[in-house]
Order: structure tokens, then sequence, then C-alpha cells
């Protein structure tokens, strides 16, 4: 009985450090993070640039900036941008939402992504 307990305390372990990205991400390495984005997304209000403004992107709909051409794929696809959303969404972009126009191939570390939030988290309002 013993051993199950464990196997099963050791399992659940596993899928959590294998699943979504932590919550306790850290802002600094985040901001360092946040240079694979740099080239395309600005932080300030209203600074498009290849890519949309992140500034207050939490709670926007995806697709929602009227100063912005999205891709028909991003406004279809009714994403609410949360902390949970945009960790699926930098994962894999185009598993997501297939063909929309942004050309980043995703970011596999949990950990990478929740630094990356949570440094959004922090300057993006």
């Amino acid at each position: 009985m013993i051993d199950a307990r464990r196997a099963t305390v050791a399992l659940f372990v596993m899928l959590q450090l294998a699943g979504v990205a932590r919550a306790d991400g850290d802002a600094a390495r985040g901001e360092a993070r946040f240079q694979d984005c740099a080239p395309c997304h600005k932080l300030e209000a209203g600074a498009n640039n290849v890519g949309p403004s992140l500034h207050s992107i939490f709670t926007r709909k995806a697709g929602e900036l009227a100063d912005f051409r999205y891709s028909p794929a991003i406004k279809r696809s009714g994403i609410i941008w949360t902390p949970e959303t945009l960790d699926k969404f930098v994962t894999d972009p185009q598993a997501l939402v297939p063909t929309n126009r942004m050309p980043y191939a995703g970011m596999a570390g949990a950990g990478d992504r929740a630094d990356l939030i949570a440094y959004l988290q922090n300057t993006t309002k």
C-alpha cells in the first residue's frame, strides 16, 4: 500500500513538472526571455511593431487592437489572453491557432514560459 502511494505521488509530481508553466515564474529571468519577443513586440500602449503591442494583454481578446492588422486565424480564435492561454500559445503558436502569422516556433521550457509570463504580468499593466 505504501509503495502504491509513493508511486502515485511520484507520478503526480512528474506530471506537474511536465505540464503547463509554473505559477511561480521569476520576472527578472522573464525579462531576459522577453528578448525572444522584443524584435516583434513592444510593451508600450499603441506601440505596434511587426507584432501587436503587448500592453494590457491580459484579459484582452486576441485580435482586438483596432490599429493592428491581425491574421484572420487570430481574429477567429476567440482567445482571451490569460496567463494560461498565453502559456499555451507561446508553447506552440501554430498548434493553438493554426495559420496565424506569428513566425515563432515556440518556447519549449515550462519554466522559461512561466518566467516570461511573470515578466509580462508585471510590465504590461
